[in-house]
């Protein structure tokens, strides 16, 4: 294999330069014009969110969502701690206090149960949760939104890697008071760097737009009554935004391929797990992401790079890292033992059938070689 093959590759649709080339033509490349508008609407139609605000980031998206909802110095805010750390960052933006809630094996998200008996038992109330859906496979997000209703506590879905999948045929994002998709360049779709901030509150969508744009309070002249950011979306970074979405469907199936042609290939290998999809859900499968039992992932990592492949160490968990060695967190061992053994493969949608296949042998003859048990 003589190819570079990345773990999550950009893949443009074709109509990307026939956008771009609009926007030059109308001179509005600023964070303002038709293409960030027809964005935000293509967003809407597709998960069938009431309203849509085109960001710079998920991370500036999740940051707005915290700010709007008035989390801030103090707060407690309950979090997923198998995550990348952009799912939390933005909780230390408002001065306020991440707590780590562990994750389930069905599911590999945060766990329902342990997430109901921390709020059964802290001494703190929380103010609002941060839940992932780990490498876009969708959480138990129902029953996590029932226990954050019953408790009061305000709902923040990170669906950055999950757009396109759906939990009882409803998308991702669209549970909570806030969801959040990513666009950066390994998502299944890019627009180089972007989010989506969504909600079904007009007001909540209004006042992030107005925290998105310096807090510019409605006058001819410069009026600030209180501090804003620099966060909304270029009209340039929209149209790329607007091809992609044309042809989300077909990404999601390319995905969901890839991840059946991993299941195929090494099926006859005990020691391999495949991240579960939950009953009633669909996942985008984003990353195809496996488990190895007694067996070193990091090995598998050198073996597939001798071939210019791709792949990356499942995420460590936050309550690991040493950035929150000071925080609270709820766990029972669950994401660490999936950190431990967990491999993300290649899953470019440019990807073929032979290149899985190519894939499958390294990490089988990577299994079978001697010395390679952890």
């Amino acid at each position: 294999m003589h190819k570079k093959i990345f773990l999550s590759a950009p893949h443009m649709s074709g109509n990307e330069l026939k956008y771009i080339k609009k926007v030059f033509e109308s001179n509005y490349i600023a964070p303002l014009g038709e293409y960030v508008d027809k964005f935000e609407e293509s967003v809407k139609a597709y998960t069938g969110a009431p309203y849509a605000l085109a960001v710079s980031s998920g991370t500036a998206a999740l940051h707005l969502a915290l700010r709007v909802l008035g989390i801030g110095k103090g707060d407690d805010v309950l979090a997923s701690t198998f995550t990348f750390i952009g799912s939390v960052n933005a909780i230390l933006y408002q001065g306020a206090n991440p707590v780590f809630i562990d994750s389930e094996e069905k599911s590999w998200n945060l766990s329902p149960k342990l997430l109901e008996a921390y709020l059964q038992q802290c001494d703190k109330k929380p103010k609002a949760l941060i839940v992932t859906h780990l490498y876009g496979m969708s959480a138990d997000i129902e029953q996590i939104a029932t226990l954050c209703k019953t408790h009061g506590i305000y709902l923040i879905e990170d669906a950055a890697e999950s757009l396109g999948a759906t939990f009882n045929g409803k998308h991702t994002g669209t549970f909570g008071d806030f969801g959040v998709y990513s666009f950066n360049g390994n998502k299944i779709l890019t627009t180089s760097g972007g989010g989506m901030l969504i909600t079904s509150d007009k007001e909540r969508r209004d006042k992030a737009f107005f925290y998105a744009t310096q807090a510019k309070e409605p006058y001819v002249h410069y009026e600030h009554r209180e501090y804003g950011y620099n966060y909304r979306m270029s009209n340039v970074l929209a149209a790329i935004g607007v091809a992609q979405m044309e042809v989300i469907e077909e990404r999601v199936a390319k995905k969901r391929e890839i991840f059946e042609w991993y299941r195929k290939y090494l099926s006859d290998i005990d020691e391999i797990n495949f991240m579960p999809e939950l009953p009633n859900s669909r996942g985008n499968r984003w990353l195809t992401a496996l488990t190895f039992r007694d067996k070193d992932p990091m090995k598998i990592v050198h073996a597939l790079n001798k071939i210019s492949v791709e792949s990356r160490p499942l995420w460590k968990p936050m309550h690991l890292q040493p950035l929150f060695k000071e925080a609270k967190s709820y766990v029972d061992g669950t994401s660490e033992k999936l950190y431990n053994n967990g491999l993300c493969v290649a899953s470019s949608t440019t990807m073929e059938e032979s290149d899985v296949i190519a894939i499958c042998n390294v990490i089988k003859e990577s299994i079978n070689s001697k010395g390679n048990n952890a």
